[in-house]
């Protein structure tokens, strides 16, 4: 079942565009991405801070956010690498993760949460995070900018409950969390986890893996993905389902996976 015809019989349907995300391919340039992401007729790019739009590097922030809308494309997110309660001490500086986004032009800096996974963090850890969190948060709501998690192993958004739990504490209305299927993970309670996460729920990272070393085609996940989009059509607000990590990292796979994300997201 095409999910079009599915969704059409969803009581409200919420925008959900194509992307991708862009340290799926650290080896190419950004000119490189932005025209395979136009060929591919996706939406939006998550620009990586760790190779494409390094975090304080203004100019080259601006570049590229400028490259990406003067190719008709949107900047989704800057997908930083602060580790909250840990980067800041360790040389990065969350107000240049904050500059760049905003050279950048991203509405939203995607962030970890923390360095430990929520079964094995030490109560004095977890504060940290929940603090630094609430910082961050707050110097980037002063500037129009969202803050949203990862949904991650070895974080504190590794569960549906530790993520719910970790809003809570934040208690901060810029806070926000992205979702993707963590490995292990029954379509059960990946579904649960989307709503749970309403209205904090931002983007969507989308790949299909059989396990970590073993990426596959899209396609094959075609009638989990189904479930998981559905059920994000149901959550309040706009968002991106950006592709991550292809087989094989080869554009060649990457463009016959956009095709299969685009043909989902048709209503």
């Amino acid at each position: 079942m095409r999910l079009g015809v599915f969704m059409s019989r969803s009581r409200v349907l919420r925008m959900i565009s194509s992307g991708l995300v862009s340290i799926t391919f650290r080896q190419l340039t950004p000119e490189a991405i932005i025209g395979l992401v136009r060929e591919a007729g996706l939406r939006g790019i998550e620009w990586g801070g760790d190779v494409h739009v390094p975090h304080g590097d203004l100019k080259r922030a601006r570049e590229v956010g400028e490259m990406t809308r003067e190719a008709g494309l949107e900047v989704a997110a800057y997908g930083s690498y602060f580790r909250v309660g840990n980067s800041e001490d360790n040389g990065l500086p969350f107000s240049h993760v904050l500059d760049s986004a905003l050279e950048l032009g991203a509405p939203v800096i995607r962030v970890w949460a923390g360095s430990e996974g929520s079964t094995t963090v030490s109560d004095e850890q977890r504060r940290r995070v929940v603090e630094d969190l609430r910082r961050i948060t707050d110097l980037a709501a002063k500037a129009g900018v969202r803050v949203a998690t990862e949904f991650h192993g070895g974080t504190l958004t590794d569960t549906n409950e530790s993520t719910n739990q970790l809003l809570l504490e934040v208690d901060h209305a810029n806070l926000y969390t992205y979702w993707q299927p963590l490995m292990g993970m029954s379509d059960e309670t990946c579904v649960e986890a989307i709503g749970q996460m309403s209205p904090r729920l931002s983007h969507l990272h989308v790949y299909h893996w059989a396990s970590v070393k073993e990426r596959c085609f899209l396609a094959a996940g075609t009638e989990r993905w189904q479930k998981f989009l559905q059920a994000a059509h149901e959550v309040p607000g706009d968002r991106y389902a950006m592709l991550e990590f292809v087989k094989d990292d080869a554009p060649e796979n990457f463009l016959r996976d956009a095709a299969t994300l685009r043909e989902w997201l048709k209503v």
